[in-house]
């Protein structure tokens, strides 16, 4: 990508038609924070929250939380208050720019960790990073990748990944139980829904380039979706799942 379009900038345009910034749907989100069930005055973390978008959800949804997101990202966060604001939720919630990784608070009756255990390094590493803010016998929502099928050189190439890198989806229902979490619900994400989201990113940052950048950033922008797309169409649609799991801390 060009230098002259920050990354940050790049996926908070990307994300701007489908804020939950996972290929996951309305109603199966729904479902999933419905699972959660933090107790009615509770407090919810959401590590690598981007905009937002499931911790506002869930806010909404149960009027007596109060939560905290934390995310690096700048533009993700603006978006996030803006969002908080526009929705009434502003003194029930506090977004901090910080590295998810490192940041510690709580303790939280539920962390919600949504398709970022790439800052964490990995399932684990997540996951102990969660145990940190998450109260004994709390629960998580986990969003991660997993290889549906394969994975083909063109999947691994498309991703960006090393063979071994991702699991297979026993091996990450697996890695989950060995870091002393038990699966609850869970919805594994369709091709539909998969498609959906990746339409929403690249015709996103599209439309941001074509109506609303210029120059260096137009051309950034573009090259971003085109070679964005390339890399779903050609390389790891079908092949890439994406499960997100109600885990209960066993450890409590």
């Amino acid at each position: 990508m060009d230098s002259t379009l920050d990354r940050a900038v790049v996926s908070a345009v990307a994300h701007r038609w489908h804020p939950v910034a996972a290929p996951v749907s309305d109603d199966a989100l729904a479902r999933l924070l419905e699972r959660l069930a933090p107790p009615p005055r509770g407090r919810v973390l959401d590590l690598g929250c981007g905009a937002g978008a499931w911790l506002l959800r869930l806010l909404a949804a149960q009027p007596g939380l109060v939560g905290v997101g934390v995310d690096t990202s700048a533009p993700a966060l603006d978006a996030a208050r803006d969002r908080a604001a526009m929705g009434g939720l502003r003194g029930r919630v506090e977004f901090v720019q910080a590295d998810a990784a490192t940041w510690e608070g709580g303790p939280f009756d539920a962390v919600v960790c949504i398709g970022v255990t790439h800052v964490f390094g990995g399932p684990a590493g997540t996951l102990d990073a969660v145990r940190r803010s998450l109260r004994p016998g709390g629960r998580v929502l986990l969003g991660d990748g997993f290889w549906e099928s394969g994975p083909s050189d063109a999947a691994l190439a498309g991703l960006g990944a090393e063979p071994g890198e991702l699991p297979d989806l026993p091996g990450l229902l697996a890695e989950v139980q060995r870091c002393g979490f038990e699966p609850g619900y869970a919805h594994l994400s369709t091709l539909a829904e998969w498609d959906e989201y990746e339409w929403c990113w690249t015709g996103a940052l599209t439309e941001w380039a074509l109506t609303e950048a210029d120059g260096a950033e137009r051309a950034a922008a573009l090259d971003a979706a085109r070679t964005h797309r390339r890399q779903w169409l050609e390389g790891y649609r079908g092949e890439l799942g994406f499960l997100t799991a109600v885990l209960h801390d066993t450890r409590g």
